[in-house]
C-alpha cells in the first residue's frame, strides 16, 4: 500500500500524524485508518501554514483521503475540515452535538458572556487577542452527522461513537471491539489532565460529566489508546483512574481553602496555582471555577453574591 514518511504506523492500518501549529497546545496528534477506498482522517490540528504544510506533505506521499471525522468541535481538532473540504475535496463528518456547537460558536455569543462570567467570578479581564481567535475553524458545513446510537466507518473497519461530555459537550471517543483500539480525542489524555471547564451558559456541570464518562468508557476492553495530543496510551483504565484522582485532589485543595474563610473563584485559583500571567490564566481558572460548581452542586460549598461577586465557602462549618 506504499511507504508514507510523515506518518508513524501505530498498527495494522492505523496511522499517526503529528501536525504542529506555533499556538495553544503546539501539536495535535491526526489518526488515519487505512481502507480500500483511501484513509479515514481522525481530526485534523488547528489552522495554521505550518499545519497545512504538513499535511500537504503527507497527501504529496501518495495518500488517498476518502473522508474526515471529527471528535469534538475545538479549533484545533477541526481548524482545516474547510480546506480539506474546498482544497481536497474531503467529505467532513461530525456529531450532530458537534454540528450543534459550530453553528453556536458562529454566533459568537460566548464572548460577551464570559466576560460577564468570569467577572462575577471575581477574576481579570481577557485580553483582546484571546477573544474568539480561531472564529475561522467554525466557517463550513459538514457532509453527514452521525448519531450517539450509530456506528462509523472508520477505513474498513466499524467503530462504535461514544458520547463522552466533558472537556466538551459534544465530545465523541471511538471504539473498535475486534482490535480494542479507543481513540479518545481530548477526552483522556497520556500526559497531561485535559481541561474541563465551563465553556458556554450551556453547560451545567461539566466535572460530573466527565467523571461519567470516564467511567463509561472503563467498561471497553482497550488494548490501545489513541489521544488527540501527547503519546498513545496503553492502560486506559490506569491512566483514567490517575485523572480522576487528580480531579478530586484539587477538589480537596478547594475546600481545604474555603473551609474557614468565603473567597472567589479567582482567590481560590491563585492559591492552588500561584501567580498567572495575562496569557496563561485563563485554563487554570475555568477550572477552577468548573470544580467549585461541581462542589456546590454536590453540596459541599455554598456561595452568596456580595457587590457583584461570587464568594464560596464550605459547608463543612
Amino acid at each position: 500500500m506504499g511507504d508514507y514518511p510523515t506518518l508513524t504506523k501505530i498498527s495494522e492500518g492505523i496511522y499517526q500524524l503529528v501536525v504542529r501549529y506555533p499556538f495553544g497546545m503546539y501539536e495535535m496528534n491526526s489518526f488515519l485508518f487505512q481502507g480500500v477506498n483511501g484513509f479515514t482522517i481522525v481530526d485534523t490540528g488547528s489552522e495554521a501554514k505550518e499545519s497545512i504544510d504538513i499535511w500537504e506533505k503527507t497527501l504529496a506521499s501518495g495518500i488517498t483521503v476518502d473522508k474526515l471525522v471529527l471528535t469534538h468541535a475545538h479549533p484545533d481538532h477541526i481548524g482545516l475540515a474547510k480546506w480539506f473540504q474546498e482544497q481536497k475535496h474531503v467529505p467532513v463528518y461530525i456529531s450532530s452535538l458537534g454540528y450543534k456547537e459550530i453553528l453556536r460558536k458562529r454566533k459568537n455569543e460566548d464572548t460577551n458572556w464570559m466576560r460577564r462570567f468570569l467577572k462575577t467570578h471575581g477574576g481579570p479581564e481577557i485580553p483582546k487577542n484571546m477573544e474568539n481567535p480561531e472564529a475561522a475553524a467554525y466557517e463550513f458545513e459538514p457532509d453527514g452527522l452521525f448519531e450517539k446510537e450509530q456506528t462509523i466507518i472508520l477505513g474498513d473497519k466499524t467503530y462504535e461513537p461514544i458520547w463522552t461530555p466533558g472537556h466538551s459537550s459534544d465530545h465523541f471517543c471511538f471504539y473498535n471491539k475486534n482490535q480494542q483500539v479507543m481513540i479518545t480525542g481530548d477526552h483522556v489524555l497520556a500526559g497531561l489532565s485535559p481541561i474541563i471547564a465551563i465553556w458556554s451558559e450551556n453547560d451545567e456541570n461539566p466535572i460530573k460529566d466527565n467523571f461519567d464518562s470516564l467511567e463509561r468508557i472503563k467498561a471497553f476492553s482497550t488494548k490501545i489508546a489513541l489521544p488527540g495530543h501527547g503519546e498513545l496510551i496503553f492502560s486506559l483504565n490506569n491512566r483514567i483512574d490517575e485523572i480522576i484522582s487528580g480531579h478530586k485532589h484539587r477538589l480537596q485543595q478547594i475546600l481545604i481553602s474555603i473551609e474557614n474563610d468565603e473567597k472567589t473563584s479567582w482567590q481560590i485559583c491563585q492559591e492552588l496555582y500561584g501567580s498567572l500571567s495575562p496569557t496563561k490564566f485563563f485554563a487554570p481558572f475555568l477550572a477552577t471555577i468548573t470544580r467549585l460548581i461541581y462542589l456546590e452542586k454536590s453540596g459541599e460549598v455554598f456561595s452568596e453574591l456580595k457587590d457583584d461577586k461570587l464568594y464560596f465557602r464550605s459547608m463543612v462549618n
